[in-house]
C-alpha cells in the first residue's frame, strides 16, 4: 500500500510503498528493492535431491515453491529486480573445502558423500541435475544469478558490489532454507546495512518446523522484518495502480 498522509515510517525511511510487517511496517522503494529467491534448487526441495537423501522432510516445499512463483510475478510487476542464488560447488569439491576447513565437516551434504561415495560429484555440483532451480522457476533475461559456495550469499560472491552498483537497500528474501541460507545471508546484509525482509510462507526450513519459526523469530526480533506473500503482493498492487492513475 501507499504511504497514507502524514504517515511516519518507523525506520525514518522515505519510500513509496508501505508493507506490513513484523514487528511493524517497513516502507521501502519498490526501484531500490530486490527480491532474492536463495537455493530453490532439486537439491533442496525435489524427492531424490540432497535434503531428502540426506533425511530431511521436504514434504512442505510445494507450497513454499507455489507461494515463491506469486512473489516473482508480483515483484516483476512492480519492476523488482529478481536475484537466484544457487548452492554447490564444483564437481570435484575443491569449493567446499577439504579438512582445513569447517565446511568439510559440518556440511550434510559433504558427510552423506563421504558415507556414499557414489554420490560424488552429484550431490549440490555445478551442473548437475541436483543444483539446478526447479523447473516451476526459471530465471528471466535480465534477472540476476549467482552461485555461493556457502550459507550466506554474501561470501566470496560479487553480491554486495552488484547491490551497491544499482542503488538496491532493500532485500526481500524467499527460499530454503529459512533457518540456513536465508538467515546467514540476511544477517550478512544486515551487518552491511541492507534492510532484510523474509516472506515467511513462501521460505521453507531445513529440519523440524519449530526451527523455521525460530529462524523467523530471530530475525524480526535481532535482523529485519517478516512478513507475507500476501501482503506483498497487496502492497505492490497498489502502489502499481496508483502509478498508473
Amino acid at each position: 500500500m501507499d504511504a497514507p498522509a502524514g504517515y511516519r515510517d518507523p525506520q525514518g525511511r522515505h519510500g513509496s510503498t508501505v508493507l506490513p510487517a513484523r514487528p511493524e511496517p517497513i516502507a521501502f522503494d519498490p526501484a531500490a528493492t530486490v527480491l532474492i529467491v536463495v537455493d530453490v534448487q532439486n537439491a533442496y526441495a525435489s524427492p531424490g535431491g540432497y535434503l531428502d537423501i540426506a533425511g530431511f522432510d521436504i514434504s512442505g516445499t510445494g507450497p513454499v515453491i507455489a507461494q515463491i512463483v506469486r512473489a516473482v510475478a508480483a515483484a516483476r510487476a512492480a519492476g523488482i529486480k529478481i536475484l537466484w542464488f544457487q548452492n554447490g560447488w564444483d564437481p570435484d569439491y575443491v569449493e567446499a573445502g577439504g579438512p582445513g576447513s569447517p565446511n568439510w565437516h559440518k556440511s550434510n551434504a559433504l558427510k552423506t558423500m563421504r558415507r556414499h561415495p557414489e554420490m560424488n560429484a552429484r550431490l549440490l555440483a555445478k551442473g548437475s541435475w541436483d543444483y539446478a532451480l526447479v523447473d516451476a522457476l526459471k530465471p528471466e533475461p535480465g534477472d540476476l544469478t549467482i552461485g555461493k559456495p556457502r550459507y550466506s550469499g554474501f561470501y566470496n560472491t560479487p553480491l554486495d558490489s552488484m547491490l551497491r552498483a544499482r542503488g538496491i537497500n532493500t532485500l526481500v528474501f524467499t527460499g530454503i532454507a529459512t533457518n540456513v541460507c536465508v538467515e546467514s545471508t540476511l544477517r550478512d546484509g544486515f551487518h552491511r546495512e541492507y534492510f532484510g525482509i523474509v516472506l515467511a510462507d513462501a521460505t521453507h526450513q531445513a529440519g523440524p518446523e519449530s526451527l523455521h519459526h525460530g529462524a523467523l523469530a530471530n530475525i524480526e526480533t535481532f535482523f529485519g522484518w517478516v512478513s507475507d506473500v500476501s501482503s506483498f503482493e497487496a502492497a505492490l498492487g497498489a502502489q502499481t495502480c496508483t502509478a498508473a492513475a
